[in-house]
């Protein structure tokens, strides 16, 4: 079973055929550093050792990241649990948090006590506690040659009791990663807090200045950053909000280096990266290409053109879309990025020559070609019938459920079996009090307009451009009574639903039952796409089943066919360490840029008309004081920099660590021209975009007046 141990373990060796590695490229596991890397980094200006950065037995620089809600990462910078992560990851806490009356967003929030901290609901912070290798225990009793749903069923049972192992205490979990394709497997057990309160953040017009203009792109001057704080129970245990509850206290954070950075100076990210792909086949990178980016893309671009028309309309619906505009055009722009990337670096053919070369190695050894021999054949096999289903997979994701009075008519199908006539029924009145309060979430941010735009403009789209095998009779007979005047549909629909309105939606509570439910015609929508999303998982069963096994016997292969050299795996949201330095860099011909940008770009960037470009009146005073000591020596304010770090979504947060371990920046975004990343690393492109912390640090004094964030911070000034 599993014991909380000390790890010794060395990383598996491989090699990314003839395109080489890179001794910066890769989201190392911590946990796993060996001494080849460790020396490489010390030779760069690393001052700590292994243990000094990941350790169970002793304090270490792991114990000061976090995974910060649920797709980002942050750090504590004070011994009473404040945490700094990326502006755009608080987004969503600021968001709800603001009002016409208190517009966070336009304004931004500064607490000036404990008092004034905002709980938000949901939010959690979590801390790695340890890893273990639970490999040997996951593949009890798998057999090579059982089909892969028998296989994944026995994972599933072996999981259950890894985790059933972990001791019940207060927010204490685990979770079950692969690596490798599942050649590997890891248990990773971490610590949850719930109450999490917002304790400071810039205006968006700091905090996202250049907006989706500027995103991905390089120079930028973004103050992207936000402050958090942990509260516990007064014992000290985790526990949800209480108003005695008091903050997180560690001995463990990080200290601030305000000493300004240099070229060619040793930086190291910590963090948690969501996703990569590295080892991705190039039919992988073909239907990318030409099926699902483009089909995002075209989705999203409609999407946002309604949005953004309905928030220019008031500051209630501006407030209402403000997370959700911002989250639809993150990865709207990162998609159109990618498939210029994977286009201009010719990543297509470059996967081909590795396949090439992998077919070679195959062919050269009996035993290699007994095991391997069918691998590629197999991946193309399973990519041909995977490609007739793609864009409709996507058309379900981004389209049906685009509008979103249709994702939220889903969630009530255990409703529908349900007949809840008797009040005093114990799991009746259980569902009664759920159903209010998603009713009560989802109608806070919900506009019946903008709503009625987007499900017309996604049914438009989901209907012409979808093969007609693919499309529910619903959408049909609504085409052929409305002559494709979807409007018109979108009209009847949203007047007959139950979901279209908070007064409608608690109507139903009052006398709830499965009948009424099941003739909503939002709910009837629901239900035919989630048919049609259950054909397409049918017609997949054998193809990705196919493609499972090819990708574990592919990463297996080429682990073999490299033996000696350093292999890192894919990122999967899972504590990782990649180290480089700052740099400039040549992002085309003729284009050089510097490593990083000043306070006069934010000046010359203005456009009072544009809101991607708008400075607060208070900055501008602020930076003609030219009150900047003690961040900075001169009448210069640094904003952001750029490093070649290894880093991709996830990562938002993440902190960006000198020599010695201390904070020097908060990583938050990816370069345009290396927008290829996640795909493949491009050692002479990829940058990862960071604020500089002298920026927040003088933010946060200078600019709000912060005393309550500045008297925790422990600050150096010397480098």
């Amino acid at each position: 079973m599993i014991f909380i141990k000390k790890l010794y373990l060395t990383l598996i060796a491989c090699c990314v055929f003839c395109t080489g590695l890179y001794a910066d490229e890769g989201m190392w596991l911590p946990y796993l550093l060996d001494q080849l890397q460790i020396v490489r980094m010390q030779s760069m200006g690393l001052k700590l050792s292994a243990e000094d950065i990941y350790s169970i037995n002793h304090s270490s620089l792991k114990d000061a990241i976090v995974i910060f809600g649920r797709g980002c990462t942050g750090e504590v910078v004070s011994a009473d649990g404040l945490v700094f992560t990326n502006h755009h990851c608080g987004f969503g806490a600021i968001q709800s948090s603001s009002s016409v009356e208190n517009d966070y967003l336009k304004e931004g929030f500064w607490a000036r006590s404990y008092k004034e901290e905002i709980p938000i609901s949901g939010l959690t912070v979590q801390f790695l506690m340890f890893v273990q290798d639970v490999t040997h225990d996951m593949l009890e009793g798998v057999d090579e040659e059982m089909p892969e749903t028998q296989r994944d069923s026995v994972l599933k049972i072996n999981e259950k009791h890894i985790l059933e192992a972990i001791p019940a205490q207060d927010g204490l979990g685990g979770v079950v990663k692969e690596f490798y394709a599942g050649n590997q497997f890891y248990l990773f057990v971490y610590q949850s807090y719930k109450d999490i309160r917002l304790v400071g953040a810039p205006p968006t017009a700091i905090g996202k200045f250049g907006g989706d203009t500027d995103n991905w792109m390089w120079p930028r001057h973004t103050g992207d950053f936000s402050v958090f704080r942990i509260y516990t129970s007064p014992s000290g245990k985790p526990t949800t909000y209480q108003v005695n509850n008091i903050p997180l206290k560690t001995n463990r954070f990080l200290t601030i280096n305000a000493g300004g950075i240099k070229e060619g100076d040793f930086t190291m990210i910590m963090g948690y990266p969501g996703r990569t792909d590295r080892y991705i086949t190039s039919w992988g990178v073909d239907q990318a290409l030409n099926i699902t980016n483009p089909s995002i893309v075209k989705i999203r671009d409609k999407k946002l053109e309604i949005i953004r028309n309905s928030m220019a309309t008031s500051d209630e619906i501006r407030i209402k879309y403000a997370a959700k505009y911002a989250s639809i055009s993150n990865y709207w722009k990162y998609y159109i990025g990618q498939n210029k990337g994977l286009k201009r670096l010719k990543i297509y053919e470059k996967k081909k020559q590795q396949e090439k070369e992998f077919a070679e190695w195959i062919a050269a050894d009996t035993y290699r070609f007994n095991r391997y021999g069918e691998v590629l054949d197999s991946f193309e096999q399973a990519y041909r019938l995977l490609n007739q289903t793609a864009k409709p997979s996507v058309y379900i994701r981004e389209a049906a459920f685009g509008p979103e009075i249709i994702a939220f008519a889903s969630r009530f199908a255990s409703l529908a079996s349900t007949e809840m006539k008797d009040s005093k029924d114990i799991n009746a009145a259980n569902l009664h009090t759920n159903a209010k309060g998603m009713g009560d979430s989802f109608f806070k941010n919900f506009d019946l307009a903008t709503d009625k735009k987007l499900f017309a403009a996604m049914m438009n789209m989901y209907y012409n451009d979808i093969d007609p095998g693919f499309i529910p009779n619903i959408l049909s007979n609504a085409n052929k009574k409305y002559k494709g005047q979807w409007d018109k549909y979108a009209d009847e629909v949203y007047e007959k639903s139950m979901f279209s309105s908070m007064e409608a939606f608690s109507k139903f509570l009052l006398n709830p039952s499965a009948s009424s439910l099941k003739d909503d015609p939002v709910y009837q929508l629901a239900l035919a796409f989630r048919e049609i999303s259950r054909k397409i998982e049918a017609m997949n069963i054998q193809a990705k089943d196919q493609l499972k096994r090819s990708k574990r016997l592919y990463m297996e292969g080429i682990q073999q066919m490299g033996a000696g050299n350093p292999f890192y795996p894919d990122a999967n949201q899972t504590m990782r360490l990649t180290y480089g330095q700052v740099l400039d860099y040549q992002a085309a011909d003729a284009i050089e840029y510097s490593y990083f940008t000043t306070h006069f770009g934010i000046l010359e960037k203005e456009e009072p008309s544009n809101p991607d470009f708008q400075i607060p009146q208070r900055l501008k005073e602020v930076f003609n004081r030219k009150d900047f000591s003690p961040y900075y020596k001169n009448d210069t304010v640094v904003a952001c920099f750029l490093t070649n770090n290894d880093i991709t979504g996830g990562n938002s947060g993440s902190p960006v660590l000198n020599g010695k371990g201390e904070l020097i920046g908060l990583a938050f975004d990816g370069n345009w021209e290396a927008m290829s990343g996640d795909i493949a690393y491009e050692p002479e492109l990829q940058r990862t975009i960071n604020v500089d912390i002298r920026y927040v640090l003088f933010l946060i004094d200078k600019y709000a007046r912060s005393n309550h964030i500045m008297r925790e911070l422990k600050i150096e000034y010397e480098r």
